[in-house]
């Protein structure tokens, strides 16, 4: 079901820097040359102590931001290249489009099948909350009030967790493709440790109990036609009379996604602009 972000290759290399170190381009998946379009990019590491590894975080200042602007935090879907497989054409080709309204955007690595929940022998969530969003406000001098927090897939399911976890916490929620399954028994191996930590994160459990689970903050969810975890998204929908399911013709795969950067990146950019 996430065969493509399997698929992705690790980003190898960061070509043509300036003299003050901004990438104009990068090699991305499968050995192709991507344009940033005057994005500064660039990797840091976090010594985590709520995961108890090295992880990397890929950071993105869009071309002439200044300091003060709002952050986006991106959490990636299930795979090993996960930290840098949004780092695309169609999200640079997104961030220009904005100009001064884009964000300033975090990629964190989740690992491969994280989950981005506080599970045994790893707190992801913690991870993103205590590590991730303030180092990556340091490093690109953001609004540390305006914090947006979206994902695809896997990471589609770790925001909307994070979100309701933490209400108020951020700007908006964009769920892209979110992983969400209605019983334990559906699960992806790997996904929970078992089936009390999946009911102690059971979204669609939570939003039937409170259908104001989300209140307040703007929330974006959608899916493709073929997206085998469409009945979970809908059932998310069903559950939140908010919040609004988008579907668009296609499956879980990384065209479907880039077909709609665009459209994501404006809803951040627009609930991080009201917030």
């Amino acid at each position: 079901m996430q065969r493509f972000v399997a698929r992705r290759r690790r980003v190898v290399a960061f070509l043509t820097l300036t003299s003050i170190g901004i990438a104009t381009t990068v090699l991305v998946h499968n050995a192709r040359a991507v344009d940033t379009r005057g994005a500064t990019v660039r990797r840091i590491t976090i010594n985590s102590r709520f995961v108890h590894r090295s992880v990397r975080v890929t950071l993105v200042q869009p071309m002439g931001a200044t300091a003060g602007r709002p952050l986006l935090v991106f959490l990636h879907g299930r795979g090993d290249d996960g930290a840098d497989s949004n780092v695309n054409d169609a999200s640079f080709k997104a961030l220009a489009a904005l100009a001064d309204r884009a964000p300033a955007v975090a990629f964190p690595d989740g690992g491969n099948h994280g989950y981005w929940h506080d599970r045994r022998g790893a707190k992801w969530a913690r991870y993103v909350l205590d590590e991730v969003i303030p180092r990556a406000a340091q490093e690109l001098q953001t609004d540390s009030t305006r914090v947006a927090i979206g994902g695809i897939s896997m990471g589609g399911f770790g925001a909307l967790d994070l979100a309701r976890l933490h209400p108020h916490r951020f700007c908006a929620v964009g769920a892209h493709s979110p992983a969400l399954w209605r019983t334990a028994g559906e699960t992806a191996p790997g996904a929970f440790d078992d089936a009390q930590d999946f009911a102690r994160h059971d979204v669609i459990a939570r939003a039937r109990r409170n259908p104001r689970l989300f209140d307040g903050t703007p929330v974006w969810l959608d899916a493709g036609t073929r997206d085998p975890f469409l009945p979970g998204d809908r059932a998310l929908d069903a559950a939140l009379p908010q919040v609004r399911l988008h579907t668009y013709p296609g499956a879980h795969e990384g065209v479907y996604w880039r077909a709609h950067y665009r459209a994501y990146l404006h809803f951040y950019a627009g609930a991080l602009a009201r917030c």
